[in-house]
């Protein structure tokens, strides 16, 4: 059985605020960076208890759509809910996180 503690309150923590408001107007609208041979991941979000990453280039804020690179079983390109990535919970409970001190990076670099 997973336990959370009672007390967790992800609002208090920036790593659950997934896309900041002044990295969500830097982010480029879906399809922007199409024809970008090596466009920049401005986002890594992770399971803290388990190996799945997600690295967004691109989003959409009022269908709130990502697309990106998803690293998990297999390393690919697609689009990916906000709405679905907030819900999801790792193996122990957790909640995605978002890396707060990753910096923007060209996909070809992101592991």
């Amino acid at each position: 059985m997973t336990h959370i503690d009672p007390h967790f309150d992800p609002a208090n923590n920036p790593a659950y605020d997934l896309i900041p408001d002044d990295v969500a107007d830097l982010l480029p609208h879906l399809y922007a960076t199409e024809n970008d041979s090596d466009p920049v991941a401005h986002i890594k979000w992770f399971t803290p208890d388990s190996s799945w990453t997600w690295y967004v280039t691109e989003y959409d804020p009022k269908q709130r759509l990502c697309f990106g690179l998803v690293i998990g079983h297999a390393r690919e390109l697609g689009y990916f809910s906000l709405e679905e990535i907030r819900q999801a919970r790792g193996p122990l409970g957790l909640p995605i996180e978002r890396d707060l001190y990753f910096k923007p990076t060209p996909l070809s670099q992101c592991r």
